[in-house]
């Protein structure tokens, strides 16, 4: 059998996974590994988003499943800044197993054996030793774009605050406002600063609840409490905490069209 070929440093592993016994039985099988190093464990998604950006992986050993989150939130929440080569461990055999063969470096199906592990662990070497680390994450961003439209719409947020890391859920969030190469989600008289794009929220976030009324505006159609027309002929949103937001004449017919349909 030809030996993969070798990296010139350790891999640098982070293990997620809400089940502790998960997490030891995978460190059991890294033991053995002198070209391994454990980075992290992590037991939840905002720990284990905080511990990717910050430890920055090579690969990470990812529960799809989690109380509160999953692990595509996770991968949404650091797109943005860094990816990581990817192993999906999952309880059920689902539609998504088929993505995972495409896209993933590889998937684990629970309950998995040393040898099972081992042959992940053989995929990932391999990997790092054939491609480049701009190139790392490739096929996690394709995995994360074909889940993304029409399987299913953005439904939380990752937000960093007080030195923590937590999920806001989307219907929460009263309107979204562009600033820079970030977006500021409105929760009543608080602001969350995210790094994201205005056009990649729009297409992500749920078209019946969400709407763009301004080149630098979203709003949550929930809470639009009433449109007015100013003495210069412009529309305007007010919204239930009475917050007034400019709508952009090129939105207003999209706007509109919405508004009818939720009438």
């Amino acid at each position: 059998m030809a030996a993969n070929k070798a990296i010139d440093r350790c891999l640098r592993v982070l293990l997620v996974d809400d089940e502790p016994l998960a997490r030891q039985k995978m460190r059991l099988f890294l033991a053995d590994q002198p070209d391994v190093e454990i980075v992290g464990e992590c037991e939840d998604g905002p720990t284990a988003v905080d511990d990717i950006l910050r430890l920055r992986p090579d690969l990470v050993f990812l529960d799809v499943q989690m109380p509160g989150t999953d692990g595509f939130a996770v991968l949404d929440a650091v797109r943005p800044e860094y990816l990581p080569e990817v192993v999906f461990v999952t309880a059920h055999d689902n539609y998504a197993i088929k993505a995972f063969e495409i896209h993933a470096l590889d998937y684990l199906l629970k309950p998995f054996d040393r040898e099972r592990f081992l042959r992940s662990l053989s995929r990932a070497r391999a990997t790092f030793a054939d491609r480049g680390d701009g190139a790392l994450g490739a096929r996690v961003v394709q995995l994360l774009d074909r889940l993304d439209a029409p399987m299913r719409h953005l439904t939380r947020f990752v937000v960093r605050m007080g030195g923590r890391v937590y999920f806001l859920r989307a219907p929460e969030v009263d309107w979204l406002e562009a600033e820079g190469n970030y977006v500021v989600l409105h929760v009543g008289k608080e602001k969350h600063l995210i790094r994201d794009t205005m056009c990649r929220l729009e297409a992500r976030l749920d078209p019946g609840q969400f709407v763009r009324v301004h080149r630098s505006t979203i709003v949550n159609l929930e809470r639009i409490k009433e449109l007015r027309s100013t003495l210069d002929g412009e529309l305007m949103i007010v919204l239930e905490d009475g917050c007034k937001l400019a709508v952009s004449r090129g939105f207003r017919d999209g706007l509109q069209r919405l508004l009818d349909e939720v009438g």
